[in-house]
């Protein structure tokens, strides 16, 4: 048994505790995505020192900080679209930014990480956002069909930024609709939906009937319109965390 006591609601950390997301939209106006399946994370903080010492050291070292860099490096069972051969968004992202012509701005991620936990609040001081250059390995690469996965490390560029912590729980959050970017799309041409949280589509109804749909990413999905009158329809997109709130449309014939 310990005999040091520990302090009433308690509870001891685990590794798996951490999410890392990256954003899909604009620096301004970020559309974040989990990273799914991930594993191994690791993140470092370096110190930038500067020699501080005097004569009064002595021969003693005496360094002063004068910056932080960091890094962040963590493994991701991929993922594949059966019907398009992609990667899920999260990993197309970083590996977007790892190609020949990613140079300059292009080679730039854009990610979040946070104190994740299995019970409990989130810790509000264990989440930061920053920008990044990312490299790739290719892990599990022997013969026996193990399960493919990337290694990524991600270098930091200047210092991060402390945020909230954006961790809500483990329970699915439902999907928003937001916009449908075609106007009056008639009886069997394709619309495309957008909002939040569309990537796990298990369904979508546009007035009611359901339809053939592709979700693209976490923003998108590609729908066809079923046969009915031109006027006001709901269209609702539902996934494991429930179904969107209905989003009007008005269609055409």
């Amino acid at each position: 048994m310990n005999k040091v006591i520990l302090p009433a609601g308690t509870t001891l950390g685990k590794s798996f505790e951490y999410g890392v997301d990256v954003n899909l939209g604009t620096y301004a106006d970020p559309l974040w995505q989990s990273i799914r399946r991930l594993l191994g994370y690791q993140p470092t903080d370096t110190p930038t020192t500067q020699d501080a010492q005097t004569y009064d050291d002595q021969g003693a070292p005496n360094n002063d900080v004068t910056g932080w860099g960091w890094g962040l490096a963590f493994n991701v069972q991929v993922h594949r679209f059966l019907n398009t051969g992609l990667f899920l968004p999260e990993v197309e992202y970083l590996l977007d930014r790892t190609r020949p012509h990613s140079v300059g701005e292009l080679a730039v991620a854009d990610v979040r990480w946070y104190h994740k936990p299995a019970e409990g609040t989130p810790n509000p001081n264990d989440a930061g956002r920053g920008l990044a250059t990312v490299a790739k390995t290719r892990q599990n690469i022997g013969p026996g069909g193990e399960i493919e996965m990337f290694g990524f490390s991600l270098s930091g560029k200047g210092a991060y930024e402390e945020i909230a912590n954006p961790f809500t729980g483990w329970s699915a959050t439902a999907p928003k609709v937001s916009a449908v970017i075609e106007v009056a799309a008639g009886d069997g041409e394709l619309i495309t939906i957008v909002g939040e949280g569309l990537l796990d589509a298990t369904g979508v109804t546009i007035g009611g009937t359901s339809v053939e749909f592709v979700p693209v990413n976490g923003a998108t999905v590609i729908a066809q319109m079923p046969t009915g009158d031109a006027g006001d329809v709901a269209i609702i997109v539902t996934t494991p965390g429930g179904p969107s709130p209905a989003f009007t449309y008005t269609r055409g014939a």
